[in-house]
């Protein structure tokens, strides 16, 4: 007998694949099941048994690679105009879907679904974004001190391999895949095989909208199977992960083996600065959000808070006060703020961390050592009275905790803030102008916000320092990261020179 996980997912899954009798990867137009070892999923609410599928395979990544070059060809020969209406044809098709894309995304995430909602809506801008820039990005007229005419053009990697997280698969799969194939190439993208069932329905969209079947891929299945697989396969050009360092190391390394160029963007441990003249109520808010929207399970969270010493205890508290009144439940629940770890192994992860944070001498203000009884959830968390050189202050935990450093002056909060391998984002509070942009010049991160945290977009470029990974994976710069220039030159003089050889 099913579980009632399996049936919610199955079910909500069949909205946009009645016909499939087994989860595999989109290839081509159809639903192909691969034949390696079962991927069992659970369900992050319940921590019952959820669906299960056959992994890939080197298989499924043959086919989708021979598809993928044959599409390629097909979608880089239409005009530039042409494919920009196809963007927005696709960014039509998730709009229609919005629903039932956030009870999917739900179901098998573990995310609140007014979240859900949010993130397919973005999901269509950004189809929208870069469908705009189709019949925009172009190249340069070079006053080259000769005769000659030389021009640039902007051409296409050709297939790009795209490896997804389970913490915003649906995000994720829109934000890497929109601009990659509004620059010509086709791609092959590999989700999470926890969470693959967004990105299948995504490339059904994308064929839906008028898309050359095979232009994307979804590839479900193990990253040691599948995406090996892939990175190793002829047809790729480019790799692009979204993960966590230690993956991410071993696939630059891997692609390195072809010297194929990559786009890592890593993990966080981003500082989240509080000085005295803050607007507290403004400022604790902000924290709020910056760690525990999301369950924590986010990149960029603020899970580093430098509180100046003079409002710390103050700050701290008010911070907890507002942590203990968030609420914390099932994830189709529309009153739901909060929902479960994604999965068991990173819900044990941020309960050792919470432990080991205590044993090193942190306090709780506001949160649970207690593990839950049913599903994987765990309590917004602060932990006072740390300090910088503590695990809990180094290491990314991906879940609702966050650390309290107190700090004494803004060159002492800067040097708190940048000592961390990781530089993907930050912000600071205050309402001294010149301080605010001091700071935000100093500090090692991809993004920063003043007075704010978390408002990303489509249009502005994405990405880290250091150990966060390296590229850019939006905005016009992520355009460059899916184009490459050809220099051309046209010899336009009557009686060219001839400096060599003979007539």
């Amino acid at each position: 007998m099913q579980s009632n996980s399996t049936e919610n997912l199955l079910s909500a899954f069949a909205h946009f694949f009645p016909n499939a009798k087994e989860v595999g990867s989109y290839i081509n137009g159809e639903m192909v099941v691969g034949a390696g070892e079962t991927v069992q999923l659970f369900d992050p609410a319940t921590g019952e048994k959820s669906v299960a599928y056959p992994d890939g395979g080197a298989e499924v990544v043959a086919q989708a690679s021979a598809a993928a070059m044959r599409a390629q060809k097909e979608w880089w020969a239409l005009t530039h105009a042409a494919r920009g209406r196809v963007m927005f044809a696709i960014a039509n098709e998730i709009r229609k879907e919005i629903e039932p894309l956030a009870r999917l995304e739900s179901i098998a995430a573990g995310k609140p679904i007014r979240d859900c909602r949010g993130e397919v809506a973005k999901v269509a801008e950004q189809f929208e974004y870069y469908g705009g820039w189709a019949d925009k990005f172009y190249g340069d007229v070079i006053p080259v001190p000769t005769t000659h005419l030389n021009y640039t053009r902007r051409e296409p990697m050709g297939t790009v391999l795209q490896i997804t997280p389970w913490n915003a698969p649906m995000n994720t799969c829109g934000w890497q895949v929109a601009p990659a194939i509004a620059m010509g190439n086709a791609v092959l993208l590999k989700p999470s095989e926890l969470t693959p069932f967004t990105s299948l329905v995504v490339g059904l969209l994308i064929e839906r909208a008028g898309a050359p079947k095979g232009l994307v891929s979804v590839l479900s299945g193990y990253g040691h199977t599948v995406a090996q697989a892939a990175i190793a396969n002829q047809a790729i050009k480019k790799v692009v992960f979204v993960g966590s360092p230690a993956t991410g190391v071993r696939i630059a390394e891997a692609a390195a083996k072809r010297v194929l160029p990559c786009v890592l963007e890593l993990g966080g441990k981003s500082a989240n600065i509080v000085f005295e003249d803050a607007d507290k109520r403004l400022a604790a808010l902000g924290a709020q959000a910056a760690i525990f929207a999301a369950c924590g399970q986010s990149c960029v969270a603020g899970s580093r808070l430098l509180v100046q010493k003079s409002i710390y205890d103050e700050f701290v508290q008010l911070v907890a006060n507002g942590a203990n009144k968030i609420k914390v439940g099932a994830p189709l629940d529309d009153s739901t703020e909060v929902g479960p770890i994604n999965n068991k192994t990173q819900y044990d992860h941020v309960m050792k961390m919470i432990d080991s944070g205590v044993q090193a001498g942190a306090k709780l203000a506001a949160g649970s050592a207690e593990r839950s009884d049913k599903g994987y959830f765990v309590r917004p968390t602060v932990l006072s009275n740390v300090t910088n050189d503590m695990d809990v202050a180094r290491t990314e935990i991906f879940g609702p905790v966050v650390v309290a450093i107190p700090f004494g002056t803004e060159e002492e909060a800067i040097e708190i803030a940048n000592d961390s391998e990781f530089g993907l984002a930050g912000a600071v509070w205050t309402k001294d102008v010149a301080r605010a942009h001091r700071v935000a010049g100093q500090i090692n991160a991809g993004t920063f916000w003043i007075n704010g945290y978390k408002s990303i977009n489509v249009a502005s470029p994405f990405g880290g320092y250091g150990r966060s990974g390296y590229g850019r994976s939006s905005g016009v710069e992520a355009l460059y990261e899916y184009t490459q220039t050809k220099s051309i030159w046209v010899e336009t003089a009557k009686e060219p020179a001839t400096p060599f050889g003979y007539f």
